[in-house]
């Protein structure tokens, strides 16, 4: 199955409950993607990644590259039709995030696709939050619980809301 990566746009922060089709969204997506550029690799991060944690909707990847091969991998999303950041405060092009949206079964899934060297140090960061959001459920639970006290206390920037979350991702 192909796979069409639509215009992306912006929206303000919400909280959504897990969504099961997010999983193959993802795998779709790094089949693409590695179809474009073999060297690749793709992993799906995020609430999305994780069984039944609720989060901001938004399909989170992680994009990994060979050293030096940055522009190789920034080419193939673009190719793939993969947009730049709009947001304030977009991730440098040095450690890009690219967006798009994925329709499939009639919903519209917002992709974030950070793409980061294979050997960084915040791969193995992304990779084992991921993992023990996955391992502890207790852990899950008090991660949604920040989300939805972030929500609650009004923000709804999207770029203040990660920062916000970043605060509980750091502290533990």
């Amino acid at each position: 199955m192909s796979i069409s990566i639509d215009r992306y746009t912006d929206a303000p922060a919400s909280y959504h409950e897990y969504d099961p089709d997010a999983p193959a969204i993802a795998r779709l997506l790094a089949d693409a993607t590695t179809a474009a550029e073999p060297e690749l690799v793709v992993e799906h991060i995020g609430s999305t990644a994780v069984p039944g944690c609720a989060g901001k909707g938004v399909v989170d990847l992680m994009i990994l590259y060979p050293p030096g091969h940055l522009a190789r991998a920034k080419n193939a999303l673009d190719q793939l039709g993969f947009q730049r950041q709009s947001t304030r405060d977009p991730f440098p092009e040095e450690r890009p995030m690219r967006v798009g949206v994925v329709a499939h079964a009639g919903k519209r899934f917002r992709i974030h696709a950070h793409v980061l060297a294979a050997d960084a140090a915040e791969a193995a960061e992304l990779r084992a939050f991921r993992d023990r959001l996955r391992g502890d459920a207790e852990y899950r639970v008090a991660y949604e619980a920040c989300k939805r006290s972030i929500l609650a206390a009004g923000v709804t920037d999207s770029v203040a809301y990660a920062e916000a979350k970043g605060e509980f991702i750091n502290g533990s």
